[in-house]
């Protein structure tokens, strides 16, 4: 059954398609470690839900008003938050308004809210050929992006207030971050779902933070332990029928245990031969 699988051309599509996603979420999620955005990611991905639902109200795709509600919170948020206590303020507000919002549409929409529910799990199996192709679109905005502000959004994530007074437009940085941040999630979004998007941005990106300060090598790490967790997930789901998104989230996670077992060894020898 395994084998017969693999040759299935939507298996095909399932594993180009995590490959993409991995590669611009472990690039992303560097990022949005450094500069403590994990609770930005959760509330970006529960409203694309609520964009989503929005979207079913007024007939549009599903897909579509969940790419349009990630990059309205993130542009929005980009605007209000900077610094730590601000930024969890406006990102509290914004999500529990946007959550309200959700309630609301669904409340309107009067038929099946299937599509927009099936958003909440992912569906990698079911990424079709023209969702590929917009897969591969958002992963080449989002990667020219980074590297375009690389090197300042390095700085300003290293020393926000350092970057600033030199020059550094921390401001637009923020809201460039979030924007792309928004299409990043948007796309982990239909491959694990709005329940588990932090597995792909934030678990792989913290794995590799445990084992290199280093931060061209900690973007590599990152893709490598995304794109491992994904295939891995997808080819483990066709011999177990136990849901793809379980499978990427157990891999992600593990090799997150045993990196932040692997860095506290390393702090402890380097501990060890520093002289007091």
């Amino acid at each position: 059954m395994f084998i017969s699988l693999l040759s299935e051309h939507f298996i095909h599509t399932a594993l180009l398609a995590g490959a993409v996603v991995s590669i611009v979420c472990g690039a992303i999620g560097t990022f949005v470690v450094a500069r403590g955005l994990s609770f930005a990611v959760h509330a970006i991905s529960e409203l694309g839900f609520t964009g989503a639902a929005g979207a079913l109200v007024i007939g549009l795709d599903p897909v579509i008003g969940m790419m349009s509600g990630s990059l309205v919170v993130g542009f929005a948020l980009g605007l209000l938050s900077l610094r730590g206590n601000e930024r969890d303020t406006s990102i509290g507000a914004v999500l529990a308004f946007g959550l309200g919002l959700g309630v609301l549409f669904l409340s309107l929409y009067q038929g099946y809210a299937t599509e927009a529910t099936n958003l909440l799990f992912g569906s990698i199996v079911g990424v079709d050929d023209a969702q590929l192709r917009a897969l591969v679109i958002v992963a080449v905005v989002v990667i020219a992006g980074l590297a375009v502000v690389f090197r300042p959004l390095l700085f300003s994530s290293v020393d926000l207030e350092v970057a600033e007074a030199r020059g550094v437009p921390v401001r637009g940085l923020s809201v460039a971050i979030f924007l792309l941040l928004a299409l990043t999630t948007a796309e982990a979004i239909q491959v694990v779902g709005v329940l588990l998007v932090l597995t792909l941005v934030i678990t792989p990106a913290a794995a590799a933070q445990r084992l290199t300060a280093r931060p061209g090598v900690s973007v590599v790490l990152s893709i490598a332990i995304a794109f491992v967790s994904t295939e891995g997930g997808i080819l483990l789901s066709l011999e177990q029928p136990w849901p793809t998104s379980f499978f990427i989230s157990a891999i992600s996670f593990t090799i997150y245990l045993i990196a932040r077992a692997a860095g506290s060894r390393s702090r402890r020898r380097t501990a060890r031969l520093v002289p007091a």
